[in-house]
């Protein structure tokens, strides 16, 4: 149980410090840590400078993975990545690659402009992603390759690169940072460039203790979510939103490894939330599936929006009661309508299970009961 509880509490941990330096890039993390969790790739879709490659470096630091970076461009040669030729082996009539800090030997990679990748790198990519081999002429060379995270401004429309991009499975449309969040993203840089705040000091994890937490995966019980599962497949259908038969087989396994960044080992609906970075090819097709599941899953974004509307209902309301005349009729109504606002909002909270939830549902109740006493007042029931 000691072990169950330590394995539990890793990847909540991790992504927190993965986290921890950059401003609003909370998602990110955590598509990133359930990639590694999962043995899946990733690809982050933006504009450049929303710390993409940085994150990805911070998690190889994290685990002290061996990591390889590259920008690939039309003239990329695979040399590269992969190595060049050994020419004294060549010499000797062996053809082999000196792979020495280059992709083949890399735990974690990440490929920035993926899609800039010429045909002969291409096909070396899929087979990399697909079996975590590169075929080299006669060699057929094994890596050690967990996961790699691609990133790109774009989302390819050329057939020939179709097979590339559904080969990896998670998605996500990164965007700069609101303007809400602009001063602690300027002392978050300022941190980042000038201290040592953020500078990894030991690992969070290790490798082999990805490979821990992947072998509980099977443990998860993904009973739950079964029947709202398949219910969702085929709500995303009649959107036009269509899966081929390997996402859909993923849902599961991408399911259960948020149940256990959540510390949990069975699912629960908030968990088919990953579908988000499954379904999307594109921007406009990420916009629709989370509204989707906005609506349908019991998520706490679900309970914070429904909260959310009852707060700014009390706040309109405030400014009715004073400027209304005392004994007003509508006033007995009100104290009537909040009342049972005030449950519902604890219904909420005692619901979600979800601790920013709650704090947030008492938050409202204590606006609620500042209302009710306005209104009592203005009734004349308290003097």
């Amino acid at each position: 149980m000691v072990e169950e509880s330590r394995i539990l509490s890793l990847p909540k941990n991790f992504v927190e410090a993965l986290s921890n330096p950059f401003v609003g890039r909370e998602e990110e993390a955590k598509i990133v840590t359930l990639a590694l969790m999962t043995k899946e790739h990733a690809i982050l879709i933006g504009e450049p400078g929303t710390a993409k490659s940085a994150i990805v470096r911070r998690a190889a630091d994290l685990l002290n993975a061996k990591f390889f970076m590259y920008l690939l461009t039309k003239y990329t040669e695979p040399a590269e990545l992969f190595g060049a030729l050994d020419i004294n082996a060549l010499k000797q009539g062996i053809y082999k690659r000196i792979t020495k800090d280059k992709l083949p030997e890399s735990e974690i990679a990440f490929l920035d402009e993926i899609f800039n990748a010429n045909s002969a790198i291409l096909n070396a990519l899929l087979s990399l992603l697909n079996e975590r081999v590169i075929y080299d002429g006669y060699n057929v060379i094994k890596t050690p390759l967990r996961t790699l995270i691609a990133a790109s401004n774009r989302v390819p429309d050329e057939p020939e690169l179709e097979a590339l991009y559904d080969r990896i499975l998670l998605r996500h449309f990164t965007k700069p940072v609101g303007e809400d969040k602009w001063g602690e993203l300027v002392q978050a840089a300022w941190e980042l460039e000038f201290t040592s705040k953020w500078v990894v000091k030991e690992p969070i994890m290790t490798i082999e203790d990805l490979d821990l937490i992947y072998s509980y995966l099977p443990k998860v019980d993904y009973s739950p979510i079964r029947s709202k599962l398949l219910r969702l497949f085929m709500m995303l259908e009649e959107k036009g939103i269509h899966l081929s038969d390997r996402r859909k087989g993923k849902v599961t396994k991408l399911a259960a490894a948020h149940a256990l960044l959540n510390g949990r080992l069975k699912t629960e609906e908030e968990d088919l939330i990953v579908i988000k970075y499954i379904a999307p090819r594109e921007q406009d097709d990420y916009e629709k599936v989370s509204a989707l599941l906005s609506e349908e899953l019991k998520t706490p974004l679900r309970y914070m929006k429904e909260l959310n509307d009852i707060l700014t209902n009390v706040k309109e309301t405030q400014k009715f009661v004073e400027t209304a005349p005392e004994n007003d009729p509508r006033l007995i109504e009100l104290i009537r309508s909040f009342k049972m606002a005030r449950d519902r909002v604890i219904s909420l909270g005692r619901e979600s299970g979800d601790e920013k939830v709650e704090k947030y549902a008492r938050e409202v109740v204590a606006e609620i009961d500042t209302l009710l006493e306005k209104i009592a007042k203005k009734l004349g029931i308290y003097t």
